[in-house]
């Protein structure tokens, strides 16, 4: 009897990349506008993604928050 040859395929796993955020600042850059405007799309578009406050002077966006509103808006 011949010995059967087994094959292990060992599934790699790899842990999720740590989400990236951005500031107002590096929002408007991205989309070639003022800060004020990210501010304004933060206060008057139920659609634009939800801020993060890290610390007191310190919010960010989600960056796949944003990439995924592009998508649904067709900006990028």
């Amino acid at each position: 009897m011949q010995a059967q040859q087994v094959t292990i395929i060992k599934e790699v796993i790899s842990p999720p990349l740590p989400a990236i955020y951005l500031s107002d600042s590096q929002i408007a850059t991205r989309y070639g506008v003022s800060r004020q405007t990210v501010w304004r799309w933060a206060s008057n578009d139920p659609k634009f993604p939800s801020c993060t406050k890290l610390s007191p002077g310190c919010t960010r966006w989600k960056l796949s928050d944003l990439e995924a509103w592009e998508s649904a808006k067709g900006v990028a």
